[in-house]
């Protein structure tokens, strides 16, 4: 066996592998770039005719990965592997894929469907799948929201397309609904006048609607008031700890005692 001959074979072959390599990198690289170059016109033109974000940032999600698959395939292509095979390769493993990661499926559909009902859009505050928070970004599988307490979460679509959404932003007002307890030496028409004076001097808190201030229920301490002012969206958490504050400000000034049972045990009662 010819030991030249066998290293120049082999040396040509590293050269014509090293080669395709370095082709199939530049491919790629170039090809990320274009496709992101490609993904960001796409949002400055949507922006630009004003298309409502949330479309525009599922449209390029869909765009993105789109190119990318094309482009491994373009890759792949260039190395000579048969595309057409790959393609077919795809399609199989898809369905097969699908199968296994239906709830995959089910959480892309469930974009589909929110993306068509609009029952919320980017930058918008909801109530949906135990959390409260501004929506980000609307993805193929799964939602981005902002939490109120600064958490980004992500959440599948299907979870929440599958639950009761409340979209908060789409009232101009929001009611703040709290309790006083009282009592049962306290006159109510005394602790409600109160109330109903000093809860108009809290910031944000709306002149209309008015504010309720009524009894909502009796129990063992006494009479219980529902306190109910309403207020922008935007300023709910500072209205709601405003008016608990308002509450035990007034209650204290007014010198109202402390709530107490006042129900008697039966073990208690006086021997005959």
């Amino acid at each position: 066996m010819n030991t030249d001959r066998i290293l120049a074979t082999l040396q040509d072959q590293g050269v014509h592998i090293g080669l395709r390599v370095l082709g199939a990198l530049v491919i790629w690289f170039v090809g990320r770039w274009i496709i992101s170059a490609l993904v960001r016109v796409m949002g400055v033109a949507l922006s630009r005719r004003h298309v409502d974000a949330t479309l525009a940032r599922y449209a390029q999600n869909v765009i993105r990965i789109t190119l990318n698959v094309a482009l491994i395939i373009a890759v792949l292509g260039f190395f000579g592997v048969e595309t057409t095979s790959f393609a077919a390769l795809i399609a199989a493993a898809g369905v097969a894929i699908g199968m296994a990661w239906s709830g995959l499926l089910a959480n892309f559909a469930a974009g589909v469907f929110l993306l068509i009902l609009k029952p919320f859009k980017v930058g918008d505050l909801i109530s949906g799948a135990g959390l409260v928070g501004t929506v980000k970004e609307l993805g193929l599988f799964a939602t981005t929201i902002d939490t109120v307490d600064g958490v980004v979460t992500f959440v599948g679509n299907n979870k929440l397309f599958g639950d009761n959404i409340a979209n908060l932003s789409m009232s101009r007002e929001r009611r703040v609904d709290l309790t006083a307890q009282l009592a049962g030496s306290v006159d109510p028409e005394d602790a409600k006048r109160r109330l109903r004076a000093a809860i108009a001097q809290v910031p944000h808190v709306l002149a209309q609607p008015a504010p309720v201030i009524e009894i909502v229920e009796f129990n063992p301490m006494g009479p219980v008031l529902a306190v109910r002012p309403f207020c922008a969206n935007e300023h709910y958490w500072d209205v709601y700890f405003a008016t608990n504050q308002l509450i035990r400000t007034e209650f204290g000034a007014a010198g109202y005692p402390a709530p107490h049972t006042t129900q008697r045990l039966l073990g208690a009662l006086p021997a005959a």
